[in-house]
């Protein structure tokens, strides 16, 4: 399997975790716990940068191979 052929899954990935986040967000709007806030707040913060990151290697794996491409460093050897 290429890194052009993981791009697709990294991004159905990501789908899927956007539209957790977005359940997340509704649920805290909604909460009136404190305690239960707290815990979907912390959850939305530890899931925050994985989508980042998942965002990052979506476009890493899609246009890895393309002559020219800007590769960011973080996902460098």
């Amino acid at each position: 399997m290429t890194l052009a052929e993981l791009s697709p899954r990294y991004e159905e990935a990501a789908k899927l975790l956007r539209a957790r986040l977005r359940e997340l967000r509704q649920a805290a709007a909604e909460e009136k716990d404190p305690d239960a806030l707290w815990h979907l707040k912390r959850r939305i913060a530890e899931l925050t940068p994985i989508l980042t990151q998942m965002n990052e290697l979506a476009e890493l794996t899609a246009h890895y191979y393309e002559r020219g491409y800007y590769r960011n460093e973080k996902y460098t050897l």
